[in-house]
């Protein structure tokens, strides 16, 4: 297929300059994917889709369009040419569009040594069955579970090639294996769900059905009579599960997106301290069996690690070559892209410094707070960093869980949050975002 995949790009770009471009990028991805839902032991939905989608971005001058499509046919790729380089011709121009330089290329063509593709045969549809059920039971056999909501295993692959008139050409090939399971405890208005899951590059590395599927019943349960808390200020310890949220809201504000249109909190932060003094953001691209992890971005640019933020100082912006032209900086090999659009720039693997409490160590020293298991809606002002989301979870009394907590709101700055929170030692190092959980000592809850 990757053979397959290089023809499809050299006849795009081959149709884009016979069409009048003056340089062009294709993009081509076939994709695979197989899932199945088990209710009440037996088979309650099976999908499965393959499929090729092609993109083609073309330049005349400094005008640009995109344009994609699932054919391939030599007829549909002629087209598509034709059609992207009349497009383009009416498109505004950007002084800051356009293809990277060939001494900016990557020099890495392949995902070789990444182990971003699983080896081993596609999991047959029983096969996924089996789990699925083995995760229901699980969850059905923890005392207190009324039903399991949903029981589902997954598996997916995908290869993906990139070429530019520019010089580049290059692919790879990933897979993935998803499992998971949503149990309900109680009845009537008195039920509560929650949930657990794994997805994992490698079959092999999966966690087991019957521990997701027992999780998932434990957590319910955990939820059960669940009560407001009190209005006021408090320590807000957000579980593992979500506290990738908040590092994703500093994401966001260093966005070169953001940045340019001056749209974000951390627009002037630059070389200031956006995190405590202990804590560092890594990004790292070249991390084996992540599914954050890329040989090269998707303008053909070197993918590299870097300290985005260096004990608690914010270093640099996150940039495609576009933003980086505009603020009139280097790229930072973030590009990312489908076929059917442009680059833009976004992050790869993610990995915030760990502290050396547990989260029950941080549960016994908060004293009296809210431990954030889930989270619904947002108000969040990208300019002022002004956070306010409502949530549930457990209350803590004197450092110990007491009950379960719903229908209320946390709130905050996010500038004041990131700089104050404090680490927990528990989070799970094949994510592509490694965030543990993080407590923040002050914030206003809005509850009873």
């Amino acid at each position: 297929m990757p053979d397959a995949l290089d023809a499809l790009t050299k006849s795009l770009l081959h149709a884009a300059t016979k069409a009048g471009a003056d340089a062009a990028d294709a993009m081509a991805i076939t994709a695979s994917s197989v899932s199945i839902e088990v209710r009440g032991g037996a088979l309650e939905q099976a999908e499965r889709s393959e499929g090729t989608d092609i993109g083609l971005r073309v330049f005349v001058g400094q005008r640009s369009a995109n344009v994609s499509a699932s054919d391939t046919s030599s007829r549909t790729i002629e087209e598509m040419a034709e059609r992207a380089v009349a497009m383009a011709r009416e498109a505004p121009e950007d002084p800051y569009s356009g293809l990277a330089d060939p001494d900016q290329l990557s020099a890495r063509r392949d995902a070789e040594g990444l182990e971003l593709c699983d080896p081993t045969p596609e999991p047959s549809p029983e096969a996924l069955q089996e789990d699925a059920a083995r995760a229901e039971a699980a969850a059905l056999a923890v005392k207190g579970v009324s039903q399991v909501q949903s029981a589902g295993a997954g598996y997916g692959a995908q290869e993906i090639y990139l070429a530019a008139t520019n010089g580049f050409e290059g692919g790879y090939a990933r897979s993935e294996r998803g499992l998971s399971c949503v149990a309900i405890a109680g009845s009537g208005t008195g039920m509560e769900r929650d949930y657990d899951g794994d997805s994992r590059i490698f079959q092999a590395d999966l966690r087991d059905a019957q521990e997701i599927g027992t999780r998932a019943g434990e957590r319910a349960l955990a939820r059960l009579d669940a009560r407001k808390p009190p209005t006021g200020s408090y320590p807000v310890l957000f579980d593992e599960r979500i506290a990738a949220s908040l590092i994703g809201h500093l994401l966001g504000a260093i966005n070169g997106q953001a940045i340019a249109r001056g749209a974000s909190f951390l627009r002037d932060a630059k070389g200031e301290q956006v995190l405590p003094e202990a804590l560092s953001l890594i990004e790292d691209p070249t991390r084996i069996r992540a599914t954050g992890s890329r040989p090269f971005d998707a303008e053909g640019l070197p993918t590299q690690p870097r300290a985005i933020v260096d004990k608690g100082i914010l270093q640099d912006w996150t940039l495609d070559l576009a933003t980086a032209r505009k603020l009139e900086l280097s790229p930072t090999g973030n590009a990312a892209r489908g076929p059917g659009s442009g680059p833009q720039p976004s992050n790869w693997n993610i990995a915030l410094t760990q502290g050396e409490a547990s989260r029950d160590d941080l549960i016994a020293e908060m004293g009296t707070g809210l431990l954030v298991t889930s989270m619904i809606g947002s108000t969040i002002n990208p300019n002022t960093g002004d956070y306010s989301r409502g949530a549930s979870g457990l209350w803590v009394e004197n450092g110990e869980i007491t009950h379960a907590i719903n229908e209320c709101t946390i709130a905050g700055n996010l500038r004041d949050m990131l700089r104050a929170m404090i680490p927990a030692n528990d989070a799970r190092t094949h994510l592509s975002r490694v965030v543990p959980s993080l407590l923040v000592p002050g914030m206003t809850l809005a509850g009873a």
